[in-house]
């Protein structure tokens, strides 16, 4: 098995990926700011994961890993309301984004509560 195969991984992709395109139309002076920490913090979800399913045989290690993941998935959010506040997406984007993130936060959860699930 590997971590591609987990529901948090394929959903923390398909997220980071959505968030890569959606900056690419931000302004250019934002690049080395807000651009660059979305894309971050979304894509180090998915890299927290893979590290956590690669450490799994020991349950701190995995549990740490996944917090980390959790916390990445929380700091996206945070530059999401950012990213309204400064009116580069809509509300309803940022709602739709917003519920995707909630998800896969619940989805990591699951794994830290659930450790034996996962190969421990």
């Amino acid at each position: 098995m590997s971590f591609k195969t987990l529901l948090a991984y394929q959903k923390g992709f398909d997220l980071a990926m959505e968030i890569f395109h959606l900056t690419k139309d931000f302004p250019k002076s934002e690049m080395f700011g807000l651009t660059s920490q979305m894309v971050r913090s979304s894509r180090s979800v998915c890299s927290n994961i893979s590290e956590a399913y690669r450490k799994r045989q020991y349950e701190k290690h995995f549990k740490s890993k996944l917090s980390d993941a959790d916390g990445e998935n929380s700091e996206t959010q945070l530059w999401l309301d950012f990213a309204v506040a400064c009116k580069y997406i809509s509300e309803e984007k940022n709602n739709e984004l917003m519920s995707k993130s909630l998800e896969i936060g619940k989805l990591i959860n699951y794994m830290m509560n659930n450790p034996g699930k996962f190969g421990l």
